[in-house]
């Protein structure tokens, strides 16, 4: 078992979005560990696609507006 100390705020906040889906604290890392681990078995093309999108919701803009592409690209001549 491993101990993870938080400030009693943030604990609060934590155990609150635990209960809004009907897990207590414990269960709900556990669901969010499962969701974040690798899965032993690869992947079918369309699981990848539902993955990506899933990644991309929680993925903020940048607030510089670049892109993927504009990272990649910034310091190449």
């Amino acid at each position: 078992m491993t101990v993870i100390e938080l400030p009693d705020g943030q604990a609060a906040a934590l155990m609150a979005k635990a209960a809004a889906q009907g897990l207590t604290l414990e269960a709900w890392f556990k669901k969010l560990a499962d969701e974040e681990a690798p899965s032993a078995a690869p992947r079918s093309p369309q699981e990848a696609a539902a993955r990506i999108l899933q990644l991309q919701k929680r993925v903020k803009p940048d607030p510089e507006g670049w892109t993927v592409h504009d990272y990649i690209n910034r310091d190449r001549p």
